[in-house]
């Protein structure tokens, strides 16, 4: 008896020390452990998106042989030539009307379609399904499709016209650069109104009919309700579709690259397809990185005023 009873005490002593050695593991396990799943992300972020970053703004700041080899530091070398030269300036006018006339009118289509659709009417599914189409084809395919609908002499468009008897003779569509641009905008407009009339929609399948039975209730017409109730419902998901617009519009290639390659002589370009040009064409890959961060600097601009505003309205909400 006396020889088992120190043993039980010892075997107890040890259990009790090795019980915080196990919980502590599990602790930085625990701590480590989300670090540990979004590792993979943020290796291909670096990989992918920072280092792509940090190489344009180098190359912009470098002189670079044709070859694309950095000759050596050229400070603002290449922004100054940039900004000198006369094809610029009617390049990033192109810009901002492309961008601002594609995004403030599918915008506004968009959210008109989403009210139509949130609806309730026979073949809604089917009508959702086509709206669709657009945004899930590839744009090299509308942009395509665009160019042969409106072709002067075996275009779609001509022909349907002349067969209800519009027109006599086939009408030249894109006379002027203008012409041209202007139905580039069109097809960045048709291919763009899908995206923000599904975000509108998710928006507005989120508000409690209550709401609206409320509003009826009191006499409340539809475009009370419209201003009063879905507006400020639906604000942030319209909010979040106009942000992402303007930054996939502005950095938009294949429609302008597929319909006009940018011609005749830049009237046509953005600076996307224009810093394209530059670096593949002209063999000028350090203006061509001085446009691509003047590019990331107007998008910056504006992605910061918008984030001032929204914080400062959130700032007087309170």
């Amino acid at each position: 008896m006396s020889t088992k009873t120190p043993a039980a005490p010892a075997k107890a002593q040890t259990t009790v020390k090795m019980a915080p050695h196990i919980s502590g593991s599990k602790k930085v396990f625990r701590k480590i452990e989300p670090y540990i799943w979004i590792a993979p992300s943020i290796i291909l972020m670096a990989i992918f998106i920072v280092t792509p970053i940090f190489k344009v703004f180098q190359l912009s700041l470098s002189d670079v042989s044709r070859a694309g080899k950095i000759k050596g530091f050229n400070g603002i070398g290449n922004f100054v030539k940039v900004l000198k030269s006369p094809a610029f300036g009617l390049v990033l006018k192109n810009t901002l009307v492309w961008t601002i006339a594609v995004v403030v009118i599918s915008t506004v289509l968009g959210f008109m379609l989403a009210l139509v659709l949130n609806n309730k009417f026979r073949g809604r599914k089917i009508a959702r399904a086509i709206v669709v189409f657009p945004w899930a084809t590839t744009l090299v395919i509308q942009a395509s499709a665009w160019n042969f609908i409106i072709n002067k002499d075996y275009g779609t468009l001509n022909t349907l016209l002349m067969k209800i008897g519009l027109i006599s003779a086939p009408v030249n569509w894109t006379p002027t650069p203008g012409a041209y641009f202007a139905w580039e905008i069109a097809c960045g407009i048709f291919v763009t109104v899908p995206f923000v009339t599904f975000c509108v929609l998710s928006g507005l399948q989120s508000i409690d009919a209550s709401y609206y039975e409320a509003a009826t209730v009191d006499g409340a017409g539809y475009f009370q309700k419209l201003f009063s109730i879905t507006l400020p419902l639906v604000k942030s998901s319209l909010t979040v579709a106009t942000v992402l617009n303007i930054i996939y519009v502005f950095n938009s290639f294949p429609i302008i690259w597929t319909m006009t390659k940018g011609d005749p002589a830049n009237h046509t370009d953005t600076l996307v397809t224009y810093l394209y040009k530059l670096a593949f064409y002209n063999g000028k890959q350090g203006e061509a990185s001085a446009v691509s961060v003047i590019g990331f600097i107007i998008l910056l601009a504006c992605a910061s005023t918008y984030m001032i505003y929204t914080l400062r309205k959130g700032d007087e909400n309170l």
